[in-house]
């Protein structure tokens, strides 16, 4: 009996094909689809973790604000205990130990070219002591597009007066600040509020800029 098995056919031949090149090409999508997936749900992972680190530094660090001055203003003779502005805020208080210091530091934090600086300068006797060799800013966070420093304290009544940009009096500190960031991408940070334990200052009668 005569064989009758016969080959492939060109058609069939580039069918097959087609249909193999079709499956690869939807598995190589679905794997660069799982591998963005994994990518960005890795870069908001890491993203909640910068801004948790650098919230937990900022609320300490404020919330231990010290009534030590750095400095005295040479009208007044008044002590400068705590400085305010829309994007810089300086305070003493005691540097945590893992930054290897001892004793009050003056904290200076300030925006700077889409960053949010900390830097450190010892404090003696009423007086910030600029060292030799001085320790460069810390960067808490990059890439932002905008940080907004809030200040408040009692008002004539006694109650909470009205979140302000610039903190006047300088010779006592605030009893809340309130810190907006917002990143580059247009991510709003949770607002950090922070009350001062030894905040006791009055509102300088300034019109309110928010309420929090």
């Amino acid at each position: 009996m005569r064989n009758q098995s016969r080959g492939f056919t060109l058609i069939e031949v580039l069918l097959a094909t087609l249909l193999m090149a079709a499956g690869l090409a939807l598995a190589f999508a679905t794997l660069r689809s799982a591998t963005a997936m994994v990518q960005r749900g890795e870069a908001i992972a890491q993203r909640s973790e910068r801004i948790r680190s650098a919230e937990t530094f900022l609320r300490r660090r404020i919330a231990s604000a010290q009534v030590i001055g750095f400095a005295t203003d040479p009208q007044t003779q008044l002590q400068t205990r705590f400085l305010g502005e829309p994007q810089r805020m300086r305070f003493v208080s005691d540097l945590p130990d893992y930054l290897g210091r001892g004793g009050p530091y003056l904290h200076d934090l300030r925006v700077a070219e889409g960053r949010l600086l900390v830097s450190f300068t010892l404090v003696q006797g009423g007086q910030a002591i600029e060292e030799a060799q001085p320790r460069p800013p810390e960067p808490l966070a990059s890439g932002l597009r905008a940080v907004r420093f809030h200040y408040r304290g009692i008002d004539p009544e006694g109650g909470l007066g009205g979140w302000q940009e610039q903190w006047a009096t300088t010779d006592v500190l605030p009893v809340q600040v309130a810190i907006d960031i917002e990143s580059a991408d247009g991510v709003r940070w949770p607002s950090v509020i922070v009350s001062l334990a030894q905040g006791s200052g009055n509102s300088d009668g300034s019109a309110s800029v928010k309420e929090l």
